[in-house]
């Protein structure tokens, strides 16, 4: 095969390998990307045009010519956003916004839910429909949300919608945040645009502590422990022991945490280095002591999403505590069906709104505060960890036959007297899973002395501290690939 052909097979779309941050492809991608913005970073135009065209280019090497939908979503939000701004008779206003909502979620209700209706009337018995060859774009949960914030934000007035098209379709496809989020609000990155690109210490040793720490949480930590020891229990939980099915629901505990909480730390980490900062997606959510504090630490930019877009519009608590606890539940069953067409979903979503709103009432029969403080938190986070843990069953059980069967394990054969013979076992997943909780549960200020003393390196240190953290992920990193979890929503 000659040169060219080989270069094209490298820049081409390839299903069985696409782009992430953790891939090796990214890191050449990262450098082209690097010395064209830094030969257009004093222009504002020219960090516009690079970023989208890369950020483009990024999305076609993951999911091909679904790259086309972000284009057009772009288009029309762009469109109809700036005639709801410049119209001034309300029913026209809100037709639009309708149309906009209509758009971006028949766009979602197709690509993702077609087949699960279709199933639901066969079962149903209703019809023998065959289910169709759809695949899922990649990132469209995402940036449907971010579209609809966007024209319902201009609708209010709260924002301006942009001028130029391209401002528009850069924030949309901003490379960082577009497949897997956070999910970013136009009003924190549209006026980020036009400001100077400056980037200072605290900039780099900020974007550095994410971007080590987020791989070090996503290739170490939780590729190796899925990969080891969650897959064999997820996979048929009914040929182990109920406490290798506790210490496998653990682990994924601290699975999907890492996987997910550790990309978002790239971007973040990523677009801080470009100049952009994007709010914190995660907040040491195990160390939360009810199940509320729980949703403000754990994927913080869609449940802020879901309270601002979804809860509050239905009355929030301004219609009486009934209706308060019927918004909570409505909120989180579509907070857990925008993850994804599965009854697995729709049920962890019931659970968390269900828990919510016995939370709400426990804190206003009870008085939390007249029990001791630390007692109260450490009994709270104690109790919330494992209301978590026992929803994650239901959100990674491939069934409800599975979901049911790892339970059966755990409370009618749990055989705690195997313990240590499964942590002999599985040595290594059991250290890296006390790593894990570890760090998770390290104080603030011990994370605050480390982005600290990144940004106080010089940039021949900062180097030499990329290279050896990336030869070591060579060295530790598993033999096959793992798609990150939040990939599939």
């Amino acid at each position: 095969m000659s040169l060219p052909e080989n270069l094209w097979n490298v820049l081409r779309y390839n299903e069985a390998d696409p782009i992430l941050f953790n891939s090796a492809f990214f890191l050449y991608f990262f450098a082209a990307f690097l010395l064209c913005y830094q030969l257009v970073r004093r222009y504002e135009r020219g960090r516009v045009w690079v970023f989208t065209l890369f950020s483009l280019y990024f999305f076609y090497k993951a999911c091909n010519e679904y790259v086309g939908l972000v284009v057009l979503s772009a288009i029309v939000d762009f469109y109809l956003s700036n005639r709801i701004h410049r119209e001034q008779r309300e029913k026209v206003r809100k037709g639009l916004l309708w149309f906009s909502i209509l758009i971006n979620i028949g766009m979602l209700m197709y690509f993702k839910y077609t087949n699960f209706f279709i199933g639901i009337i066969n079962d149903l018995g209703a019809g023998r429909i065959t289910p169709l060859h759809i695949l899922l774009p990649i990132g469209i949960s995402f940036y449907t949300f971010e579209n609809l914030s966007y024209t319902i934000d201009v609708y209010r007035r709260d924002i301006k919608p942009v001028d130029r098209f391209m401002d528009y379709l850069f924030f949309l496809s901003f490379f960082p945040k577009l497949m897997m989020g956070p999910i970013v609000r136009a009003a924190d990155f549209i006026p980020q645009i036009r400001q100077p690109y400056v980037l200072d210490r605290e900039d780099v040793g900020k974007g550095m502590f994410l971007i080590l720490g987020g791989l070090f949480k996503k290739v170490v930590i939780s590729d190796f422990v899925y990969q080891n020891f969650v897959q064999y229990i997820f996979d048929d939980p009914s040929r182990h022991t109920g406490i290798e099915c506790l210490l496998g629901v653990y682990a994924y505990a601290l699975v999907i945490y890492c996987d997910f909480s550790g990309y978002s730390d790239m971007a973040i980490g990523i677009a801080r280095w470009m100049g952009f900062k994007i709010p914190a997606n995660f907040d040491k959510p195990y160390k939360s002591s009810s199940i509320t504090e729980f949703w403000r630490r754990w994927h913080v930019s869609l449940s802020t999403w879901l309270r601002d877009y979804v809860y509050i519009p239905l009355g929030g608590n301004r219609k009486g505590k009934l209706r308060q606890y019927i918004n909570l539940m409505l909120t989180m069953l579509i907070g857990g069906f925008w993850h994804g067409a599965s009854w697995n979903f729709i049920v962890w979503g019931g659970i968390h709104g269900g828990a919510l709103a016995v939370d709400k009432v426990w804190r206003q029969r009870t008085g939390a505060a007249r029990m001791p403080a630390r007692l109260w938190k450490l009994g709270g986070i104690l109790f919330t960890f494992h209301l978590v843990c026992f929803c994650w069953i239901f959100f990674h059980a491939a069934s409800f036959r599975d979901a049911w069967a790892l339970l059966h394990q755990v409370v009618y054969d749990f055989q705690g007297g195997l313990l240590f013979q499964v942590l002999y076992a599985y040595p290594q997943v059991f250290i890296l899973m006390g790593t894990g909780y570890l760090l998770h549960f390290l104080p603030a200020v011990a994370e605050q002395k480390l982005e600290t003393g990144l940004a106080r390196l010089p940039v021949a240190g900062s180097v030499a501290v990329m290279a050896l953290f990336i030869w070591f992920l060579s060295q530790v990193k598993t033999t096959e690939p793992m798609i990150p979890i939040y990939f599939q929503f």
